[in-house]
């Protein structure tokens, strides 16, 4: 049997924020505020238990935003004057905060929604961060000056975070990298660099997470533009198969990627996308079954993981319900 799991966020509950979107606004605030996110993480930790999931997650229940879920608790930045930016090459575009002094944590991050986790599961526990690439490239910057200075000053803090979190009791740290696929020139000049800056010192089990990008309009635009086959993979695996983390997390199902690609993996543990979180239509068991039995061709069988393409954040309660 295969271990199971996700790979990171889940839909909000209507009671806790708007639905169906990716910067949702939350339905209350102060105390209700942080009842309300305790409820819903506890709601889908059971939600993946009944699932049969082997590796769960706190769903990204407590987080606005996967990357600006992280920098609310970063001072040096600026989050009253926030400036419109091209995000993931200019796929789309965002108002964003700005980076305006030297960055420091103001504290924990994620110490409540991963204790209470750790409390209420026997299971694997997973807890995602942004990658420092990726976060460099949804923020702006008017203090260090140089992409890769950034970056591994949030390298240095998610490190600090992730200590904690493997204090918490949590067992795999991921770092959500949908950059990568985008600057894979940097991946190679700078990107490895600082990822290795982030896991510094970890001995729980480490991960990145590498996809074509959530379920939204602007990300399945872009895909129409990467024709028959998309390579991206082949610039970044061999590097990423060199470095020191543990697990990649990658897109699969309903994708035009080669499944050759996953052999320049050698040696790490792969989490497969079986299922397709940019659809609606719930996947037959025949399916999942036939896109693991391709990604059997090049990945060992102890080495896969089941997992989706991508976070669920965006999509309807119900539906991402059926697909796990």
């Amino acid at each position: 049997m295969f271990e199971t799991t996700i790979a990171g966020s889940l839909p909000k509950p209507g009671w806790l924020a708007e639905t169906k979107k990716l910067w949702p606004a939350w339905r209350a605030e102060g105390e209700a505020l942080a009842r309300a996110k305790r409820d819903a993480t506890l709601l889908w930790l059971k939600e993946q238990e009944d699932a049969g999931l082997d590796i769960v997650t706190d769903g990204e229940q407590s987080r606005q935003h996967f990357v600006h879920g992280f920098l609310e608790f970063v001072e040096g930045i600026d989050f009253e004057h926030k400036v419109k930016m091209g995000i993931r090459d200019n796929r789309y575009e965002a108002m964003v905060p700005v980076v305006v002094g030297p960055l420091r944590l103001k504290g924990r991050v994620h110490q409540v929604e991963a204790r209470l986790a750790r409390a209420h599961t026997k299971k694997k526990l997973k807890i995602t961060l942004p990658g420092p690439m990726t976060i460099v490239d949804t923020i702006a910057d008017r203090h260090y000056g140089d992409k890769a200075k950034l970056a591994m000053a949030f390298a240095a803090l998610l490190n600090q975070e992730a200590r904690a979190l493997q204090k918490d009791g949590v067992d795999v740290i991921q770092f959500d990298e949908p950059a990568f696929n985008v600057y894979m020139d940097d991946v190679r000049r700078w990107g490895i660099k600082a990822l290795h800056r982030a896991i510094r010192g970890l001995k729980c089990k480490t991960a990145v997470h590498i996809c074509y990008g959530y379920g939204i309009q602007a990300n399945l635009a872009w895909k129409q533009t990467l024709g028959s086959e998309w390579r991206q993979y082949e610039a970044i695996f061999p590097v990423l198969a060199k470095s020191r983390i543990d697990q990649v997390s990658l897109e699969c199902i309903h994708s035009r990627v080669p499944a050759h690609l996953m052999g320049l993996l050698k040696g790490k543990e792969v989490l497969v996308g079986v299922i397709d979180v940019a659809s609606d239509k719930i996947e037959t068991p025949e399916e999942v079954a036939d896109t693991i039995g391709r990604a059997l061709q090049f990945v060992p069988k102890a080495k896969l993981f089941p997992c989706t393409n991508c976070g669920m954040a965006p999509m309807d309660r119900d539906i991402a319900l059926a697909k796990l």
